[in-house]
């Protein structure tokens, strides 16, 4: 596979993991800095299992990453180019 097609391969890969209202959500308040899963379920309004499993995919595909702090892990964008794509297109939605 050559260059270029990688490149819109590893696109189509990030937009499908954004692919969710509640990933998209999460970005969303992740974007104004790290949270906790207990944060993101109060934010959002959805369980925390529901929080934890689109975390995950997040995760899987390093969208986030996780902190240990002490007993709780805080989650945290692995690069604000992906906040901008998410506010983006919540705007674009609105408009």
């Amino acid at each position: 596979m050559d260059e270029p097609i990688r490149a819109l391969q590893a696109a189509s890969d990030l937009l499908r993991a954004l692919a969710s209202p509640v990933r998209i959500g999460i970005v969303r308040e992740l974007s104004q800095g790290g949270k906790y899963v207990h944060e993101l379920v109060a934010a959002l309004g959805v369980s925390q299992p529901l929080v934890s499993q689109h975390l995950r995919v997040l995760r899987t595909s390093r969208i986030v990453t996780a902190r240990r702090q002490a007993r709780e892990i805080q989650y945290v964008l692995t690069d604000d180019h992906i906040a901008h794509i998410v506010l983006d297109a919540i705007r674009h939605a609105q408009e």
